[in-house]
């Protein structure tokens, strides 16, 4: 439905989101090695560190070898392996410009927690609907979805800039394009719960997110934000900023000069 660009929602508790970037860099090196290793390698590392429903509920266990981490860690590593680079690509955009907001909100601590709790939220939402299922579910987009959630809880009026069907950039409210993203996400699993995206993994992250920002946000965070949050001033040539009809500083997206 659409990429995220940016948004203009300045952190306030943190200086850096040192988990977000930790979590990109994490993703990214795991990618990396699968695709630098050869085809078996790569199949090897997305069974032994995927989530398997059928092994997870005790319908199937994994060939002698294959096994990298105990199974029960498997409801958090499968978030850090992607089948190819616009999977990769996606999730990792998505947290690039939603993370460092609800980690700012929580802490680092309580994000890395929020994180892989929305992780494994996802794994068990997929296996409880696909008990017998031996396909590796693999992606953070359990994880991404949690995110989205407690963004637009805690955001819902931030103005984003969002490609639009990859075409028409735009500046929304939050609530816009992440409520139609998340009703998506339910609608997609009513109607194919069996296709060969995980909507259920989606849905256990976003019940997640929504339920764990209520408690592990800082003290005094609110929710549901009232106060709308235009892209930073670009300053004209003269050094001053343009003023819109009410007086207040109007802010434009930079374009060309980087984003968040």
């Amino acid at each position: 439905m659409f990429i995220p660009l940016h948004d203009a929602n300045t952190l306030k508790h943190i200086k850096v989101q040192w988990v977000t970037l930790a979590l990109i860099a994490l993703n990214v090196a795991v990618w990396l090695f699968t695709t630098l290793e050869s085809e078996l390698a790569a199949q090897a590392t997305t069974v032994g560190l995927g989530y398997i429903p059928a092994i997870a509920f005790g319908h199937a266990q994994l060939e002698e070898g294959l096994e990298i981490v105990p199974e029960p860690l498997t409801y958090l590593t499968y978030a850090f392996v992607h089948m190819g680079f616009w999977h990769l690509a996606s999730n990792m955009v998505f947290l690039w410009v939603f993370g460092d907001n609800v980690e700012d909100a929580l802490g680092h601590m309580r994000f890395l927690l929020f994180y892989l709790l929305c992780a494994a939220a996802g794994a068990l939402c997929h296996g409880f609907l696909t008990t017998t299922s031996e396909a590796p579910l693999v992606g953070a987009s359990g994880a991404i979805s949690g995110v989205v959630a407690a963004y637009v809880m805690l955001h819902p009026r931030v103005r984003v800039w969002v490609l639009v069907f990859f075409r028409v950039p735009l500046p929304l409210p939050a609530f816009v394009p992440l409520l139609l993203w998340i009703g998506q996400q339910f609608f997609m699993l009513a109607i194919a719960p069996d296709g060969d995206v995980s909507w259920g993994a989606h849905v256990g992250g976003i019940l997640a997110g929504a339920a764990l920002i209520l408690v592990l946000r800082r003290p005094g965070v609110p929710l549901f934000d009232r106060q709308i949050v235009t892209p930073r001033a670009v300053r004209d040539d003269s050094g001053a900023a343009a003023a819109g009809m009410d007086g207040r500083t109007v802010q434009r997206l930079p374009w060309g000069r980087g984003r968040r």
